[in-house]
Formats: C-alpha cells, sequence, structure tokens
C-alpha cells in the first residue's frame, strides 16, 4: 500500500447513525471546489493526463445519458489524480446553433415577434443575453453529479478564443482547398430553414402511401414506385438498369411525363436495382442525393420545384401548395388521368425528421459550403490502422472504417444567426476573400459578408487543442495535447469522433487528439428499451439524486458499464446502490467504534491472525484487479469486484470474523484494528472514484487528513498469503454449508441449536469461537443427541435437532416434495425418449425440457441429502 503524504490530524470516530447524502455531498463538492483539487498546472512537472468533457449543449440539462457519460470520466480522472498525474478533465459547452436560436425564437414568439423583426445584430445580442440568464443550468448539475472538472477553465465554442480558433482553421483549410462552395443535394429542414447535419436527422417509421405511377404511353411504357409523388414534377428522366431486357428498348428514348406537358429520357444506371419493383426508378436530381449524382453521371438537368419551406414552386395548377397538399392533389389528378396503376396505404417506411423540430427533413438542391474530406479522412483512418491511436473496444475499429473510409464532402454551412459566422466576403464584381483572424476583411461599397454560419460539429471538432489555446502556442497546449483519452458514445463515433480526428491530425502537423477512444452504449431503462418521452420512459437522473444521492446514481451506472455495450437501468437497481452506500457507512462506523485506525505500522506477518493474513492477501488481490479493468475501461467488473470485496469479504465475513477477537479485547484486538483500519482505508481510496461523497466523508473520518481526493492511489504490496485464504475458505465452506442447513430445517436465523465441532487437527480449530458465533452454535451439553451430522472441509458439525423442529412434519413435507420431483423428471425423460415427439417439436421447446430434467435432477439430491440429515425417529 503506498503512505500518504497528506497532513494528518487526530482522527475522529464520530459519524452519524445514517448517513444524509443530501446534507454531505453539497458541502464536500464546494470544498473541493474552494482548495482547487479538480485545477491541473501546465507548469507542472507531473505527468499529464487530460481528457475533455463531450461539450453539453448550452440549450440542455442533465440526463441520464451524461450522468453515465460523467461518471465514468470523472472516474478515470479521481484514480488518475490519486495516482500523481497533473489531471485536466477540461468542462466547457456547446453554442448548439440550431437548438439554441429555437428557444430564443420561441421566447420572442412569446412577445409576438421574430427574428427578422429585430435583425441579425439584435437578434444574436438577444441569443447572448438569453445564455447570461438562463444557458448553461447542466453546469450546477454537474456539481451535484460530483463531476471534478477543472471550472477555471470552462470554455464556450462561441467564445472569443475559440472564435479565433474556428476562424484560423477555416482559412487554413481554405487556402489548401479544403473547404469549397458548391451547390449539392443536402438534409434541408423546411421549419428551422438550414440545412442540417446528418446526426440532426432522426429517423422513424411514418404511415405514407406508396404509388405506382405509368410514365408514358403503349410500347413506350414504364411504371415506376414513389412514396414521394409530389417531386414527379420535378422528375428529369427515368432510369433502369443497364442489362435489363424488359426496357433495352427504351433506354436512348424520351417518353411523357405525366402533367407536365415534358418529355423526359430514359437513361441506364448502374444504381438501379432490376429486382427492386418494377425495376424503373424516376429521377429527380434536385430533390433527392441519389438521383443527383444520377443526374450528374447523366448530364441530367436540376429541377427544383419547392422553396425553403417545401412549398410547390412548378407552375400549373399545383404551384403554392405545401408539398403534402400536393401530393394528395397530384395522386388524385394522376388517378383522373388513368395514370395510377397501384396504391398502397398505409405504407410504413423509414422517415428522416429535424431533431430539433421534429418536421419532416427535405432533401434540397443547394448552395452551400463543403469541407473536402477526402485527404482528411485518410488521415483518420490511417492514425488507427498505424496503432497512433487504439479504439476501445477493439471490434468498434470496423465501424469506424467503414465511415472514415467512405466518408462524403462535409456541409458545413447553416442559414441560422446564431453561431460561428463564415469568414467570407463577397466583391461587386464576384471577388471571393476568406479573410483570417488578423486580417482586414474588405469594405466599401458593394461588399458583404457570407451570411451563414457554421454546423456545429465544426467547432465543437476543434475542441481538443481549441480549448488549450490554439492557434496559440500556449503552455497548456504543449502540456495537455494530445488528450489521454476520449470518452464518449458509440452513436457519435462517426461524426464528432471523425472529425475530431480529421482536425486534430490536420492542425496540429500529424498528432492525432487523443492516445484512445473509449466507447460506451447508450442508456436503457431496465427492459433494455430506448427512453423516450413518447414511449413514457425517460428518467430525470436529478429525481434519483435527490431521492439516493448522487453516489447511488453513479454506481449503478458504472455497474452497467461494459464497453461498446448499452446499458439499463432502473431505480430498484438505484436503490440497491443506496443500500451499498449505507452498508459501506454502516461498517465503518462499527469498525471506527471497535478500534479500527491507521495509527502506527501494520504489525509484523508473524503477528496477524490467518484472518489477517487472509484479508489482507485479498486487499491486494483486489487492488491489481482494479488497477487491471481500469487499464481496460471495464468500469462493470472493477465495479463488481469493489462492490463484492467490501459488502461479501469485508463486512459479510472480516467484520464478523473480527467481532469476537474485538469484544475479546487485548493486544489481538489491537492488532486486528490496525488491519481493519488499513483494510478500509484502501477500499475507500478504491472505491472513492466511483462514489466519492460517502468516501471523503468516510475516509477524513478514518484518518484525520485532509482529503481522499488528494490521497495515494493504492498499489499492490505484492502480499499474497494463499494458506490464509485456503483456510479462510474452508471456514467460508463450513459456515455456508451449515446455515443452508438450517434455512432447509425452516430454523430461524437467530435459533441457536446445541453442536459439537468435530475441527480434528485442522487449521479450523483456531476459529471455533467464530464458526459458533456466526452460525449460532451452543456448547453441547448434557443430553446432546447429534441428530445430525454434516461433513464439510475437513470438519465435522454434529448438531442436535431435538426439539428445535417437528421432524414427523418436516419428513412428510420432503417425502411429498421429493415425489413431485420425481413425477417431473418421469415426465421429461418420457418427452425426451420420443422419438416422434423429438422429430417434431422446436428446438427450444426440448431445450425447455432437458432443462426441466436437469432441475429436477437438482431437486431430488437436495431433497434426499434433507431427508438424510433429519434426526432418526
Amino acid at each position: 500500500m503506498t503512505e500518504n503524504t497528506q497532513q494528518q490530524t487526530a482522527p475522529t470516530t464520530e459519524l452519524p447513525t445514517q448517513y444524509a447524502p443530501a446534507e454531505v455531498e453539497g458541502p464536500l463538492y464546494e470544498r473541493w471546489v474552494e482548495r482547487g483539487y479538480f485545477e491541473a498546472d501546465a507548469k507542472s512537472e507531473k505527468p499529464p493526463y487530460t481528457v475533455v468533457i463531450p461539450p453539453p449543449n448550452v440549450t440542455g440539462s442533465l440526463h441520464l445519458g451524461h450522468a453515465f457519460e460523467h461518471t465514468l470520466i470523472d472516474a478515470l480522472t479521481r484514480r488518475k489524480r490519486m495516482q500523481g498525474y497533473e489531471t485536466l478533465w477540461q468542462p466547457g459547452m456547446d453554442h448548439a446553433g440550431i437548438a439554441t436560436q429555437n428557444v430564443v425564437e420561441r421566447e420572442l414568439a412569446k412577445e409576438g415577434k421574430s427574428r427578422h423583426d429585430l435583425g441579425r445584430e439584435a437578434f444574436v445580442e438577444r441569443v447572448w443575453q438569453w445564455k447570461a440568464e438562463s444557458g448553461g443550468q447542466i453546469s450546477g448539475q454537474m456539481k451535484r453529479l460530483g463531476d471534478g472538472v477543472a471550472w477555471s477553465r470552462e470554455r464556450f465554442t462561441m467564445d472569443e478564443g475559440l472564435s479565433r480558433a474556428v476562424q484560423t482553421i477555416f482559412k487554413k483549410l481554405y487556402d489548401d482547398e479544403l473547404i469549397y462552395r458548391a451547390e449539392r443535394i443536402i438534409n434541408w429542414c423546411p421549419r428551422c430553414l438550414t440545412a442540417i447535419s446528418d446526426i440532426e436527422v432522426e429517423y422513424q417509421d411514418d404511415d405514407g402511401e406508396l404509388v405506382s405511377i405509368r410514365y408514358g404511353s403503349g410500347d413506350a411504357e414504364i411504371v415506376v414506385a414513389t412514396t414521394r409523388a409530389e417531386t414527379m414534377l420535378g422528375d428529369t428522366a427515368v432510369a433502369v438498369h443497364p442489362d435489363d431486357e424488359r426496357y433495352k428498348h427504351l433506354v436512348g428514348t424520351e417518353i411523357e411525363l405525366p402533367l407536365t406537358g415534358r418529355r423526359i429520357p430514359v437513361v441506364a444506371d448502374e444504381h438501379v436495382d432490376p429486382e427492386f419493383g418494377t425495376g424503373a426508378v424516376k429521377v429527380t436530381p434536385a430533390h433527392d442525393p441519389n438521383d443527383f449524382e444520377i443526374g450528374q453521371r447523366h448530364d441530367l438537368p436540376n429541377l427544383a420545384v419547392m422553396d425553403e419551406r417545401a412549398v410547390i414552386t412548378a407552375h400549373g395548377p399545383f404551384q403554392g401548395l405545401d408539398r403534402l397538399e400536393a401530393r394528395s392533389a397530384i395522386v388524385a389528378a394522376l388517378r383522373a388521368e388513368g395514370r395510377i396503376v397501384a396504391e398502397k396505404r398505409p405504407y410504413t417506411h423509414s422517415v428522416g425528421h429535424c431533431s430539433r423540430c421534429k418536421t419532416t427533413i427535405e432533401p434540397r438542391l443547394s448552395m452551400q459550403w463543403w469541407v473536402k474530406v477526402g485527404p482528411l479522412a485518410k488521415a483518420a483512418g490511417d492514425a488507427v490502422r498505424d496503432g497512433k491511436v487504439a479504439i476501445h473496444p477493439q471490434e468498434m475499429e470496423k465501424r469506424y472504417f467503414d465511415w472514415v473510409d467512405n466518408l462524403h464532402d462535409w456541409c458545413i454551412s447553416r442559414q441560422l444567426w446564431w453561431g460561428h459566422r463564415i469568414p467570407v466576403w463577397y466583391g461587386p464584381d464576384g471577388e471571393v476573400v476568406c479573410v483570417g483572424p488578423d486580417e482586414q476583411p474588405p469594405s466599401g461599397e458593394g461588399w458583404h459578408q457570407d451570411t451563414d454560419v457554421l454546423d456545429t460539429w465544426f467547432s465543437s471538432g476543434l475542441w481538443p487543442f481549441s480549448t488549450l489555446g490554439w492557434p496559440e502556442r500556449t503552455e497548456s497546449l504543449e502540456k495537455f495535447y494530445p488528450n489521454s483519452v476520449l470518452v464518449t458514445g458509440y452513436d457519435i463515433l462517426f461524426f464528432w469522433v471523425a472529425r475530431m480526428m480529421m482536425f486534430g491530425l490536420y492542425a496540429m502537423d500529424g498528432t492525432p487528439p487523443f492516445h484512445t477512444i473509449a466507447l460506451h452504449g447508450m442508456v436503457r431503462d431496465q427492459n433494455g428499451k430506448k427512453m423516450s418521452k413518447s414511449f413514457g420512459n425517460v428518467v430525470n437522473p436529478l429525481d434519483w439524486m435527490d431521492e439516493y444521492g448522487s453516489d447511488a446514481v453513479r454506481f449503478t451506472l458504472a455497474n452497467g458499464a461494459n464497453p461498446g455495450v448499452d446499458v439499463p437501468i432502473g431505480e430498484d437497481w438505484v436503490k440497491a446502490s443506496r443500500n451499498f452506500a449505507n452498508k459501506i457507512w454502516n461498517a465503518t462506523r462499527f469498525a471506527l467504534m471497535n478500534g479500527a485506525t491507521i495509527e502506527g505500522e501494520l504489525p509484523p506477518v508473524e503477528r496477524l491472525s490467518a484472518t489477517d493474513r487472509w484479508i489482507l492477501s485479498r486487499l491486494n488481490a483486489t487492488v491489481a484487479q482494479v488497477d487491471a479493468y481500469y487499464e481496460d475501461y471495464q468500469f462493470a467488473k472493477l465495479s463488481d469486484a469493489l462492490y463484492h470485496f467490501a459488502w461479501d469479504e469485508v463486512f459479510d465475513w472480516y467484520v464478523e470474523l473480527s467481532k469476537t477477537t474485538f469484544f475479546a479485547g487485548g493486544e489481538q484486538a489491537k492488532v486486528s484494528g490496525r488491519v481493519l483500519g488499513e483494510v478500509l482505508d484502501v477500499m475507500l481510496r478504491l472505491l472513492h472514484p466511483i462514489v466519492p461523497f460517502v468516501t471523503e466523508a468516510l475516509w477524513t473520518t478514518l484518518t484525520g487528513r485532509e482529503s481522499v481526493v488528494i490521497a495515494d492511489w493504492p498499489e499492490d504490496s505484492g502480499f499474497r498469503d494463499p494458506a490464509a485464504e485456503a483456510e479462510i475458505e474452508n471456514l467460508q465452506r463450513v459456515v455456508t454449508e451449515v446455515r443452508r442447513f438450517r434455512a432447509d430445517q425452516g430454523l430461524q436465523p437467530g435459533q441457536k441449536v446445541p453442536a459439537r465441532l468435530e475441527l480434528g487437527g485442522t487449521a479450523l480449530a483456531a476459529h471455533e469461537a467464530a464458526i459458533r458465533q456466526l452460525l449460532r452454535l451452543q456448547p453441547e451439553g448434557e443430553g446432546f443427541s447429534a441428530t445430525a451430522s454434516l461433513p464439510v472441509a475437513g470438519a465435522t458439525v454434529a448438531l442436535d435437532l431435538s426439539g428445535t423442529i417437528d421432524v414427523e412434519a418436516e419428513r412428510k413435507r420432503l417425502t411429498k416434495d421429493l415425489a413431485a420431483a420425481e413425477k417431473e423428471k418421469a415426465q421429461a425423460n418420457g418427452k425426451l425418449g420420443n422419438e416422434a415427439f423429438l422429430a417434431k417439436a422446436p428446438d427450444n421447446v426440448v431445450e425447455k425440457i432437458r432443462t426441466r430434467l436437469a432441475k429436477a435432477d437438482e431437486d431430488i439430491a437436495r431433497i434426499q441429502a434433507q431427508l438424510a440429515n433429519l434426526p432418526q425417529a
């Protein structure tokens, strides 16, 4: 174990009788922040350990996903701080362009105004005002959770330093011809009136309609099917597969497009699946991304038939109709002309919706700014392939490569007012000038800046180095870049992680932004179902923290965190974690009242009992095990290991076995008190990163030292005692077997039974007093009759059950249970021996019967053993 160098005051044994998280957590956190425990010094000579917080939206509040991710990061950084690293957990928030603009626009709507009433400059000022007054409530909620972040370094993606970083990298990419402006198909929200990124599109199954329409006539006739009949007004071709014999005679000809009076070509394209539907597809290049690609290959015109609000602009009777109104009107018109071949309603299909306002997304041809991602994505893929960056768990690498190796150019412009405005100016004669942070923009008549802002992911992609002062070569950048690990959900591996990789490698001369990407799953309800307001299963973690304490929520989340796997969580599990915190409190309080101490050196091995040597051996093994799990990001396994060590081995066994020693007093009680103090000291330090509040309160009371936050992380001393472990394991077997027998016989836990312990020359002889205490066994007295005898672990426990149970009633009950188990076995054997049944029965049914047979065999063996152990009449 490591020596702690904190200044020590006299420890106290005084603890309240009950643990009250609400009274403990807030004051403890304030003290940690006031004392600067979470701050990071760039001038320190300690090795750095850096993690950035995935910046939550300024509009957001703490949800279970945040609580889960923050618990894992906090555990990592608290441990590294205790290990002597200069630890920086970098906090901050994202300006969240669309979300924040929507919030402020809703506020304006309550006043009967729109952003256009204010104008751009005044609206942006209004957003800053909202941020100052209402934004960032999540910061206070993070403190409730116990996040050990360096608050003095908190950043915001729109603050001055990060804005400078955004402008710098835009200029650099532009000068390197990696940023360009072009007309392409994008995701468009007709409500928010902006392009949005793929991650801001939520897909859900909607009930729509599938309509089959006959284009052309006679020999020049093709049937196409569509769920968006309104887009046919913008069709500029019909496409078929080059090898489809049905349509070869039509390729290169023109057919009539109904309702429009136009004729459109039939083209052959490999993209078309001849096995799907009729094998022919309508091509609308201005309103579908796949059609746009076909149009590019065949030099088709792009005919836009909707405006930015998804209102039809094509000439004719449908002009001015909303897209959904137009859909019904067009189908009716086609039906009237006899052009509808088939209709299917409802037709359930996946439809993209804006994640902010839930409006159906419209693919739209639009002039936008793009990042040419080819060389950037290649570097991001190579960094993982070359071992510069490790993805954990490793099986997630394939998903990463599938994404970065097939990445399309990235649309980075948004038609919003809130965000980083694109630093490009246009002149009166078509001039285009990109302006860096230290350059003066052009001025004069006719010059104006681009009205678009950058995608939020553009600025958050710079997060690992912009928060450290880049583009300046600051001390913090030199000390804390690259980050040690990125902890984030697999769901944004493609969006945020890939962008950070691309930008970090590009801006930092080939140095990736982090050494390791540790991916976790998503939090689900206790049945494994996605949490959603529509399902009614969304949980506010603050409610659970109020009810059960932050430690209980944290431990529950960590205990479910297997790498890359979704995490189910339910209130019952949080209650169980609350019980664990209470158990730690009560057991430590008992230990302190009975002499547990860290005063002085540990006694030499020869003065330690086998029980003492056993728990110290198990303690060191647990330290080694927990360290190995931390290095592998196995939070569930390390939490489980700590839980069972604390509850099972320390509290249920060592403390109970030591009670007789404590009650007897004397020198051996002092030895065990020092051992118990050592165990609690180390155990509380091991638990601290996961459950920081209860461990802080207990550890400072136990040790009299300043804070467990700055305590040394325990080290495995290498002490192992296999002989002592084997000895106590045998003792546990004896106690467990007799307890099971007592329960089978219906004896109450506290009911005392006369017994003779035949321990012979085994090492168990030294533990007779403890065994009798744990099993409520009285010494054998006059008239003792061994009515039951249990051989276990080389010893024999003889019990006198006369007068404690109704033997005949118990034999009758067990005989009845045995007959039922034998009947169950016979029925299962009958079915499994029936060849005709086995030939017809599904595999899962057969497996259930085999399981029933195995259970019946177990029951028979157990009941027969109970009958054999009953006293003879």
